[in-house]
């Protein structure tokens, strides 16, 4: 009888080298000059993005130029600025006797300044309201079209407008809506007459409104394209394996890959709330009259520039200015209370 034996596994050596434990020990010297462990020079990081800094230069060098150096003409709302005193304006600024805050006294107690201000913010809330979800709605139609094609095409006619002048613009509008307009012809062949929507106050923030739309609502659809094209179709086919339809694929995929690109463009929105529009108002203020279009652009444009007050119109801008900017940083507040990055980190 033949005993068949079976093969033992190799008994495990009982007996393991333990490798040396790091030392844990953070009490040493910091690194020279201050440096994080690991992070490189400035030298280095100067050589590594060199090219990268040689390309934002202009635009740096353009900011600075025209954004930041004329912020230190501020200083004649301060004065009684009047260019007349020397052959060159710069030399006039410091021959410009000091008034202190006696020009903000005078917008305080102005009643105009504060009708511009009413009509600013009016404005405002209609093109907020009425203005701003137009390119997301043209965004989630242009993405919804299949065909290529057709996309571009649609896309193309949505575009054009952002190209017109305002002058063109509201020459448009005046055939359409105007006392000689072809609504107006259209009316008066039926026994209706009076219709001029471009003269009436009334409508006039109404019709600025849907003028702003028209011209400038499909190219505001370019960011949000760019942020429905980086939202995987993998999301939508899951969605759609599971019964999801149209309406709740675009609500619970479409909307939230949007969501950050709406915060951000909404702070920027709030931020340039007190710029509603100087040459669209400037073009149809003697139209509708100074008390409908009047607005903070362009009652800093009447007295500084037609009135030459100097001092005074660069009070109202700078007090606007400052308006504008705790917007910005409101809105942006409220944006990370709402878990989004808006303009800048936390």
């Amino acid at each position: 009888m033949s005993h068949s034996t079976v093969p033992r596994p190799r008994a495990e050596a009982k007996t393991s080298q333990t490798a040396p434990v790091a030392s844990d020990d953070t009490t040493g010297p910091p690194p020279r000059g201050g440096r994080r462990a690991g992070r490189p020079s400035l030298r280095l990081r100067f050589k590594r993005d060199r090219a990268l800094l040689l390309m934002t230069l202009p635009a740096v060098l353009l900011i600075l130029v025209f954004n930041y150096i004329p912020i230190l003409g501020n200083v004649v709302a301060f004065q009684d600025y009047d260019p007349y005193l020397s052959e060159n304006g710069f030399v006039a600024i410091f021959q410009s006797p000091w008034v202190g805050v006696a020009q903000f006294e005078r917008i305080f107690a102005d009643s105009d300044f504060w009708h511009a201000v009413r009509n600013t913010f009016v404005l405002f809330f209609l093109q907020l309201v009425l203005f701003f979800p137009v390119p997301i709605l043209l965004a989630l139609l242009i993405n919804s079209i299949v065909r290529p094609r057709v996309r571009a095409v649609a896309q193309a006619v949505m575009y054009l407008p952002h190209f017109f002048s305002w002058v063109l613009v509201v020459t448009v509008f005046m055939q359409i809506f105007g006392g000689a307009g072809v609504i107006a012809q259209t009316l008066r062949q039926h026994g209706v007459d009076g219709f001029d929507l471009m003269t009436n106050p009334e409508t006039f923030k109404y019709l600025v409104t849907v003028e702003m739309i028209w011209k400038d609502a499909g190219w505001g659809i370019i960011v949000f394209l760019a942020a429905l094209s980086s939202v995987s179709h993998d999301l939508y086919e899951a969605a759609a394996m599971d019964g999801a339809g149209r309406w709740r694929r675009m609500w619970h995929i479409t909307l939230p890959a949007l969501r950050p690109v709406i915060a951000l463009l909404l702070v920027l929105r709030v931020g340039d709330a007190l710029t509603v529009g100087f040459e669209q108002l400037l073009l149809q203020r003697q139209a509708v009259g100074v008390e409908a279009s009047d607005v903070l652009d362009t009652y800093v444009w009447w007295n500084g520039i037609r009135n030459q007050d100097f001092s005074y119109a660069a009070a109202a801008g700078l007090i606007k200015g400052v308006v504008g900017l705790a917007l910005v940083l409101t809105a942006n507040k409220v944006a990370h209370l709402m878990g989004e990055q808006g303009v800048y980190k936390k």
